[in-house]
């Protein structure tokens, strides 16, 4: 299950969302048909992308 939390500039994430994420931790990362792990290469381009990404939200 996937849960996305919302942080705003300054907001400070509750002790539930905390919590949540520190379980996540502990349980492994389960690739399947529908989300196949990446390769080398495409982990390097999905890199890059979210670098170039970040450089115009900056600007």
């Amino acid at each position: 299950m996937t849960r996305t939390f919302t942080i705003e500039n300054g907001q400070k994430p509750t002790e539930e969302q905390l919590k949540e994420v520190q379980e996540a931790q502990m349980h492994p990362i389960t690739f399947d048909e529908d989300c196949q792990e990446l390769s080398p290469a495409l982990m390097k381009a999905f890199k890059s992308a979210v670098v170039q990404r970040n450089r115009k939200k900056k600007a």
